[in-house]
């Protein structure tokens, strides 16, 4: 069998469960919709691609304190409660925090990888894991920022849940240049001249998609872009040129807030797709406790059927 690794964007998954489904209640009224829905996404990704690994990468720190220091407004609209000394608390809705553990849980007794790291976004975790894999990798999201992994000739790509998992695109080079103008690794730079309100990245202000596109097609990257800006003897237009001077403070210090980190330690040794529950009676309780008896039967039957 062809090894493939399927890299989820967990979180960015069973939000979409929660939001995008109707309340179904357990037993004693605990609503269980994203845990369902994050077991029936995961079911079908992988009767569709057959992988024979499989990682559900975890957010151990949503909002980053390095990123936080380098720009404060990093995903501050989210912030619901600071923390000193620890990850501040993303505002999340109580029955969809009430699931996560649940999601921990199951996804245990199965014997389904669940990989984070101290410090670091899930995003990171994806990087690192789609970096070196050594077969092909196809990282789940909803996040354009994944994009700038896509690479063809290591046989990386995106499935794009934007517009949901039963639409999903499949992003590839090709795909990331016909839809914004700019090769797959210039996306990063792309997006900190862009700038991401959902994330809280203000970009260079007055600089949109076309704009930034048309700089990165004549520069090549952020780095001839910013040296172009300061050269008196090019060719670029006195209004980007100012604009790119004004936001000098920001482009130092954005890139490596964009970027997704690629050389976190991380084990990968485990990451195989479990042909069977690892822990069944486990796996049975949460079954009962919960009503889950559809999404985990299911997800069980594909995942004998993918190892035989």
């Amino acid at each position: 069998m062809t090894q493939r690794l399927l890299l989820l964007d967990t979180a960015s998954l069973y939000f979409r469960a929660y939001f995008g489904s109707p309340e179904i209640l357990a037993p004693d009224g605990t609503n269980v919709n994203a845990v369902r829905g994050l077991l029936g996404y995961i079911s079908q990704l992988v009767e569709q691609y057959e992988p024979t690994h499989l990682a559900c990468c975890w957010d151990d720190d949503w909002r980053p304190q390095w990123r936080v220091d380098l720009i404060p407004t990093y995903k501050a609209h989210r912030v619901v409660t600071e923390v000193a000394g620890a990850p501040d608390v993303e505002e999340v809705p109580d029955p969809l925090e009430l699931q996560v553990p649940i999601i921990r849980d199951v996804l245990a007794a199965f014997g389904i990888a669940v990989v984070g790291a101290p410090g670091y976004e899930a995003d990171d975790v994806i990087g690192t894991l789609a970096t070196g894999a050594g077969m092909p990798v196809d990282v789940v999201t909803g996040d354009r920022d994944l994009f700038q992994l896509v690479d063809d000739e290591a046989a990386v790509r995106v499935l794009y849940v934007g517009r949901g998992v039963g639409r999903h695109e499949r992003v590839d080079e090709t795909w990331v240049l016909d839809k914004y103008g700019v090769r797959a690794d210039q996306y990063a730079d792309f997006a900190t001249l862009r700038g991401d309100a959902s994330d809280g990245l203000p970009g260079v202000k007055g600089v949109g998609e076309k704009t930034a596109a048309s700089m990165l097609q004549k520069y090549g990257d952020l780095d001839g872009i910013r040296a172009a800006a300061e050269d008196p003897a090019s060719d670029l237009g006195p209004g980007p040129r100012l604009k790119l001077k004004d936001a000098a403070p920001y482009l130092d210090v954005a890139p490596t807030v964009v970027a997704v980190a690629r050389d976190i330690d991380l084990p990968r040794e485990h990451l195989a797709l479990p042909a069977t529950p690892a822990d069944p009676d486990a796996l049975a309780d949460l079954v009962e406790r919960w009503s889950l008896s559809s999404p985990v039967e299911r997800l069980t039957g594909i995942l004998a059927r993918a190892e035989g």
